[in-house]
């Protein structure tokens, strides 16, 4: 498959386009890998997940799936991987947690630059020594998608892929690098991946460390992994998942006075983050309505130990960016 998406493509808009593109890839596929093996680093993402799930229907357990949990992901989200890949669609997947080995590496580090180099490298170290336990492995699956070829040029295959040692030789295998985002969740859905993993929306590599600014604590992270779970339940009761594009929530590096329980406290408070976009370039906020902020702010003063007060943040991009880090 060449880089350039050809003129005549059609966009695959309906469940009967992506099945045809479907059979295309499971064709393609078998015809590239043969009997070899293929390894993928599946985070959980649209992309590689259904990446993922193509090559499961194309080779089965010729693809090796390896899930890095550096102990920046989502509430839930390590749990549902496993649960969709291994126990439902019959991968084989390799599970590493990591979360330890990635936050003290993290510990006492305030630069956000600093940190997303730490989180890059160590998921590269992992994967690799992963890797390297692997036998007959010649392919590397990645879930390049067309925009990525755009932004950055065509990706050609070479000895390091993703920053691996050199000593590790893959050949690339990119199913949808010709496609859209919403067209990846077309074939998604066809191929039967759970909606809220097909929906999944924007999430930076470096995970909840971009939203807990300055040195990540561990009871900081969990604030912002709790609270950001209440955002996104009440979200979905309300009918709004799916109608906005990215909303989170950030726990900043500073306390303040308030009172609970009867007591002084002495807590972080948590910011609300919602907003609408069609490129990321710019994006507006979402305005949401009074009743469901009052029960936002309910549930994560109770529910989110350290928290005492909940901010909501009102600034579009620009000014702001629309992550905090």
């Amino acid at each position: 498959m060449a880089d350039k998406r050809p003129e005549q493509m059609q966009r695959i808009t309906t469940p009967e386009l992506a099945q045809a593109f479907i059979d295309e890839q499971i064709s393609q596929l078998r015809a590239q890998i043969g009997n070899k093996r293929v390894l993928l680093a599946l985070s959980g993402g649209v992309d590689s997940s259904v990446v993922a799930a193509l090559l499961v229907k194309a080779v089965g357990r010729q693809l090796v799936c390896v899930h890095v949990n550096h102990g920046l992901l989502r509430k839930g989200e390590p749990e549902q991987v496993v649960r969709v890949f291994r126990d439902e669609l019959g991968a084989e997947l390799v599970y590493v947690d990591a979360s330890d080995r990635f936050l003290d590496k993290l510990a006492g580090v305030s630069d956000p630059e600093k940190k997303r180099k730490i989180i890059g490298k160590e998921f590269i170290d992992v994967f690799a020594e992963e890797a390297a336990k692997l036998d007959g492995i010649e392919f590397l699956a990645q879930g390049t998608i067309y925009p990525d070829i755009l932004e950055s040029g065509p990706v050609k295959s070479h000895h390091n892929v993703g920053g691996l040692p050199p000593e590790m030789h893959f050949e690339l295998v990119e199913p949808i690098k010709l496609l859209f985002k919403d067209e990846v969740r077309v074939v998604g859905r066809a191929l039967g991946l759970p909606e809220n993993m097909v929906e999944r929306q924007p999430f930076p590599g470096p995970g909840l460390g971009v939203r807990c600014p300055g040195a990540i604590t561990r009871d900081r992270l969990e604030a912002v992994r709790e609270s950001d779970a209440i955002l996104r339940e009440e979200f979905a009761n309300a009918g709004l998942e799916g109608k906005v594009w990215q909303y989170f929530t950030v726990v900043p590096d500073f306390k303040s006075t308030g009172v609970k329980d009867g007591k002084r406290s002495f807590d972080w408070p948590v910011i609300i983050r919602a907003v609408n976009t069609r490129d990321a370039m710019t994006a507006t906020v979402e305005e949401i309505p009074y009743d469901l902020l009052r029960k936002l702010v309910a549930r994560i003063t109770s529910e989110v130990p350290g928290v005492n007060r909940v901010l909501y943040d009102l600034t579009p991009k620009p000014l702001a960016t629309i992550e905090y880090e």
